[in-house]
């Protein structure tokens, strides 16, 4: 089985360092059982991101429906909503990009893209953090998604 991890890689002819995230199996690449990430995850999470999701990951009211104006709203991050049944990779370029850049085919989110606000870093702590308060049968399922 192939290791999971971020990866520093020198970017060519620049000197710039570029996180490349690699996935190829096991329990994917988010550090959901490191503090410090889950700290700084938490952290950004509150800052970023619980005003459309919930303080409490709990998502928008009525998420399953699309609001006024036909966008898909903000779904849950706990074990009620599909994060979860999304690998790593998927999660990391939906919340890099935003849902409809990844999506794409004219689907409507207000889920914007978080490229030039955080760091990939930061994006992967946020998930981290997600992810560390599932069940342990929540996560099992998740690492499976990842293989």
């Amino acid at each position: 089985m192939k290791k999971i991890g971020l990866i520093i890689v020198a970017a060519l002819g620049v000197g710039i360092l570029t996180p490349v995230i690699v996935q190829s199996g096991g329990k994917g690449f988010l550090p959901y059982e490191s503090r410090a990430s889950i700290k700084n995850g938490q952290e950004i999470y509150e800052q970023q991101c619980a005003s459309c999701h919930g303080a409490q990951l709990e998502g928008a009211k009525n998420w399953r429906e699309p609001d006024e104006e036909g966008m898909a709203q903000a779904p849950p991050h706990d074990e009620s909503g599909h994060t979860w049944h999304h690998p790593d990779m998927q999660l990391f370029q939906i919340t890099k990009y935003g849902t409809a850049k990844i999506v794409g085919q004219g689907y409507k989110s207000n889920m914007p893209g978080f490229e030039d606000v955080l760091s990939d870093q930061d994006i992967v702590d946020v998930l981290a953090y997600i992810k560390s308060t599932w069940s342990k049968k929540i996560i099992e399922m998740h690492n499976q998604r990842n293989g």
